[in-house]
């Protein structure tokens, strides 16, 4: 399976800020026309999103749907799904490993790993393979990481970086060391 991570973060590596905001992300002079910064050409190459229960719960608040693919909710917890989305979204658990081998047994081969803690939980397992992070020209002194603490290296390498003009970063990496 290949699990892979799309997303956007401060310039000092925060995801959000302490209270889960995400407001600061849609600055206005952030927005370039017809641009989407890679988003488009990633969704193609995956097959399912698997996001953590806190992600899950502040993209429903967002307006509208916005992805076509399946979305696998990361939770131990019950979750209502709203019923416009039951045939779009549903809820999986057990350790990480038995995840990915259920979704590889369900036919999905790439998955998109969204959510700070989930991502972080994924990546100390040693199942991430691919890294995109959009780095945006701010900075936020506080809130939540993107890759929290790790009590071991974890070796990248640099497959493409583009900038945009009006300062986006994305840079995609290459995870070489996997292991646990």
């Amino acid at each position: 399976m290949n699990c892979k991570v799309f997303i956007a973060s401060s310039l000092d590596g925060f995801i959000a800020k302490p209270d889960g905001d995400v407001g600061w992300l849609h600055h206005p002079d952030y927005s370039l026309e017809g641009e989407d910064f890679g988003y488009n050409e990633f969704m193609e190459s995956i097959s399912a999103l698997l996001m953590g229960r806190n992600t899950y719960e502040k993209v429903v608040t967002f307006e509208g749907w916005h992805y076509t693919k399946p979305v696998f909710v990361l939770t131990s917890q019950h979750l209502d799904i709203p019923e416009e989305l039951a045939d779009k979204v549903f809820l999986i658990k057990g350790s990480l490993t038995e995840v990915v081998s259920d979704l590889t047994r369900k036919g999905f081969n790439s998955l998109y790993i969204d959510g700070g803690k989930t991502i972080q939980s994924f990546l100390k397992a040693g199942l991430i393979s691919e890294i995109t992070i959009t780095q945006i020209p701010v900075l936020l002194g506080d809130g939540i990481s993107l890759f929290g603490s790790f009590h071991k290296e974890i070796q990248l390498k640099l497959k493409s970086s583009i900038s945009y003009t009006n300062g986006f970063v994305t840079s995609t990496y290459e995870v070489l060391d996997m292991e646990p």
